[in-house]
């Protein structure tokens, strides 16, 4: 996937999950927003998890993908992001990371 911030990467896996699911790009892009805003879900070693709850969806959804080049994206060890793993699940689904 070719994106140059943490803005494109987590608007770029929100349309793609959209087109997976049937759910509405800016409604995925924003749980993912809000996941976001409890902290960083850059884990390290160069993977990013984006993840939310969606009472949209029956079932639990997965997407990879990997960047063409690493980005910054304020992980926990400060180093550049290059693998997503965005999870989304519904609300009953327990923690999901």
């Amino acid at each position: 996937m070719r994106v140059s911030n943490k803005k494109q990467a987590l608007q770029e896996v929100s349309r793609r999950a959209s087109l997976a699911t049937g759910i509405a790009e800016r409604r995925i892009y924003d749980v993912l927003m809000e996941a976001r805003a409890a902290g960083s879900t850059g884990i390290g070693s160069g993977i990013a998890v984006p993840h939310g709850k969606l009472p949209e969806l029956s079932r639990l959804v997965g997407l990879f993908a990997r960047l063409d080049r690493p980005i910054p994206f304020e992980a926990i060890d400060d180093e550049p992001i290059d693998l997503i793993f965005l999870l989304l699940a519904p609300p009953d689904a327990g923690a999901i990371i």
